[in-house]
């Protein structure tokens, strides 16, 4: 009980401290910023991910809270934003499928009584009318809404080798991919607090190459302006969106047909490029070749005369604290953050997965929440986030 009022007494206070600002949308973009297009002042993205791309193609806990509950949950630790993660083929070939039929085939008897009690309304919805319920629960709070077409077969990611990486891998069919982009940048283009679509999560794999990259980027980011203009268009790069080093050389060319709507969006954990160094080297070299590399394959972007935006979309640690590469990534990661004022995303809030990997009812460690959708894995972590939540630049 004392543990649970701590917890109450803290996000009480998360609310005054984090009061939501009111702008008017759509965004867009101006050098290095996402703004608000009327005003032309900063709007800064802190945002959570919410999985909605697995097997199960629904959003993660509706088995153990309503969805309104979580989204409040959301709310009151101070996010202004929810990154929701789709699979391709979930509005392409399994649109008709309900949320009941699904769960069954995958033999989810447990999580089908959890939302029975939870959430029945989603039952006997269709993926894609139960995924935009939750996108009505999230914006009814106020927050807006970041659309991440995470993969194409639903399943866990990411891996060189689940078919999903790169455009022309075994489920990863660039044409299909360009459909559902076009049926999810349509059926959201009159919901106002959907503020941003991404073309793709960490492409990666040996088949990955620049001139693949730009030949499909271009055709997904001009698909989604086309069908909805008023949207952000998130570009990742390569390597599991740790390299965006050829457009050094060669732009994107899309500045003028998509003006003022690109944002380039990338991802860091302790284990991007081997977790080994975190614990080996000198904190201090480590920390310093971090930002040498962040800057010379990512951060270019924010300078020079063609500035962008650049969206933090993942990054996280073990909320555990047992991972020591992680507890040692963290506050140099979270330094460069702060300097650079950037927009960001924390993998991730969820508890625990319906089905990953074969497993049900499996926990996340990297979780904002616990296992039972309760309360949060560990308490003392939001105040990390403090200075993030803050605007620091970009004030125009």
């Amino acid at each position: 009980m004392e543990r649970s009022m701590k917890v109450v007494i803290t996000l009480t206070l998360l609310i005054f401290i984090f009061a939501k600002y009111s702008h008017s949308l759509p965004l867009s973009t101006n050098s290095r910023w996402v703004v608000d297009k009327l005003t032309g002042e900063r709007v800064k993205f802190k945002c959570v991910n919410w999985p909605a791309h697995l097997r199960p193609m629904l959003a993660e806990g509706l088995d153990k809270k309503p969805m309104s509950h979580i989204a409040q949950h959301i709310s009151l630790m101070g996010f202004n934003c929810v990154r929701l993660t789709w699979a391709t083929r979930m509005f392409t070939r399994y649109s008709n499928k309900t949320v009941v039929q699904t769960f069954r085939d995958l033999n989810l008897v447990n999580a089908i009584t959890g939302i029975t009690k939870n959430n029945p309304q989603v039952l006997h919805l269709t993926a894609v009318d139960a995924f935009s319920a939750v996108i009505g629960a999230i914006t009814s709070l106020g927050m807006m809404v970041v659309l991440d077409n995470h993969v194409s077969e639903p399943m866990w990611c990411c891996s060189n080798d689940d078919g999903n990486g790169f455009f022309g891998d075994k489920y990863f069919d660039p044409r299909e991919w360009l459909n559902g982009l076009s049926i999810v940048g349509k059926r959201y283009r009159n919901t106002q607090m959907v503020v941003a679509m991404s073309l793709r999560n960490e492409l990666r794999g040996p088949r990955q190459n620049a001139n693949e990259w730009y030949r499909w980027v271009r055709n997904g980011a001009t698909e989604i302006h086309r069908v909805n203009p008023d949207v952000l268009v998130l570009i990742s790069g390569l390597s599991y969106a740790l390299d965006f080093s050829a457009l050094k050389t060669k732009p994107l060319g899309l500045e003028n047909a998509l003006q003022n709507k690109l944002v380039y969006e990338a991802h860091r954990y302790s284990f991007s490029g081997g977790s080994d160094k975190w614990l080996r080297q000198p904190l201090n070299q480590i920390c310093h070749d971090l930002t040498s590399d962040i800057n010379k394959n990512v951060g270019f972007l924010t300078t020079g005369p063609h500035q962008a935006p650049l969206f933090i979309t993942e990054f996280g640690v073990n909320l555990m604290g047992t991972n020591q590469a992680d507890n040692n990534f963290l506050p140099c990661y979270m330094a460069y953050l702060a300097k650079m004022d950037l927009d960001w995303a924390l993998w991730a809030l969820q508890g625990s997965y319906y089905l990953r990997q074969g497993a049900q009812n499996t926990d996340e460690q990297y979780g904002l929440l616990d296992t039972d959708w309760t309360g949060l894995r560990n308490p003392g972590f939001n105040s990390k986030l403090l200075l993030l939540h803050q605007t620091l630049q970009g004030e125009f």
